[in-house]
């Protein structure tokens, strides 16, 4: 997933319809809160450039409200998002806001009686002095219903949004999750699969019937792995080890000593969690892309970090005609850590070490 989101109006457009919005409805609500009051009966009674110059003034004033609100809902997002702290988000929303309010009245307050000091204006102040008062108290109430009202057309926005990713994401997964199903399905059926570990199992019960019994009983841990845990999005690193554990067995009786393993995972990271076959994926990736010789063996090391990640690691020993891959393996995985976790995989490729390092996922 890239790292922009979905979302249900764009920035400029909000800012654009929020503006506008808070413009028209200041000055609506003004007017029906009080009609009969002295500003509004010689408001067309002034000149053109003082009915600008007021308009453009309650303009920018519309302008800051609007624009700090935005700003201030959307770096909450990132830090008290509405899904997780609702009430702590609303509480803090509002008090921020009305004290941006309460600075912006200040602000345009001073403005404004910077603008009047004139003699003209100073006449009319003094004769309504009680008339200014209450549309100070108008003003504040009226900003504070605004500032209110931007809250919620921005909440609204970013839950909608939160919606849409949440539902598109969710959709992804399960695509991911046929993927992975259906590849699982297709290594159950793939006769080299079956062929390989079926010969393996036959020459191991007329050699030594005990290992036999083993391979079989872990060649049926691996079914049953693939088809209990295949559909679910995540599963415990604990249980994703045990069943490498098992496929781990089988390589290393059809391989023997052509390729080597070293499983060396923390206690405290088995409680994390990772995207079903993502262990298997990787061995098996490793193995189509190496050769596995008693001489020079290839070497898979498979081992945890104090950053909360899990490394993949194997010595390159190319093959000439490596074998076709089924497009499902690192692909997969990097698709499904980004939906999970919006973050995917780390591949380090050097000249003799091939490295995947692996974001593990806490509850």
């Amino acid at each position: 997933m890239s790292k922009t989101r979905d979302t249900f109006l764009s920035i400029r457009r909000k800012r654009i319809i929020i503006i506008v919005f808070a413009f028209v409805l200041y000055n609506l609500v003004s007017y029906i809160i009080d009609p009969f009051s002295a500003y509004w009966k010689i408001y067309f009674q002034r000149d053109a450039f003082d009915i600008f110059l007021d308009l453009f003034l309650n303009f920018s004033f519309c302008c800051f409200i609007s624009e700090s609100s935005i700003y201030l809902g959307m770096q909450l997002n990132h830090y008290i998002p509405w899904t997780k702290s609702p009430y702590r988000r609303l509480l803090i929303e509002t008090g921020l806001n009305f004290i941006l309010v309460m600075l912006a009245i200040g602000f345009f307050d001073f403005l404004y009686r910077f603008l009047e000091m004139c003699e003209a204006c100073q006449n009319v102040t003094s004769s309504m002095s009680i008339e200014m008062q209450r549309g100070y108290i108008q003003w504040i109430v009226v900003s504070v219903i605004i500032s209110f009202m931007i809250i919620g057309i921005n909440t609204c926005v970013y839950l909608i949004d939160n919606w849409k990713n949440s539902e598109i994401r969710a959709a992804a997964l399960d695509q991911m999750a046929v993927e992975a199903e259906l590849y699982s399905l297709k290594l159950q059926i793939d006769p080299h699969f079956v062929f390989n570990n079926l010969s393996v199992l036959s020459e191991m019960i007329l050699k030594d019937q005990q290992l036999g019994y083993e391979y079989a009983e872990n060649f049926s841990r691996i079914y049953r792995y693939m088809l209990v845990n295949t559909k679910k999005d995540v599963i415990s690193l604990d249980e994703e080890l045990r069943f490498l554990k098992s496929y781990i067995f089988l390589i290393k009786q059809r391989i023997g000593d052509g390729v080597t393993f070293e499983v060396d995972i923390e206690k405290e990271c088995l409680g994390a969690f990772l995207p079903p076959l993502t262990l298997q994926l990787l061995v098996e990736n490793a193995l189509k892309h190496n050769k596995t010789t008693r001489r020079n063996p290839l070497q898979i090391c498979i081992y945890n970090t104090d950053k909360n990640e899990l490394i993949v690691e194997n010595n390159l020993l190319p093959i000439e005609n490596p074998m076709s891959s089924s497009g499902l393996g690192l692909q997969n995985i990097q698709r499904r850590y980004k939906l999970l976790w919006q973050k995917g995989l780390e591949i380090d490729k050097s000249t003799d070490i091939f490295k995947v390092i692996i974001p593990l996922i806490r509850a």
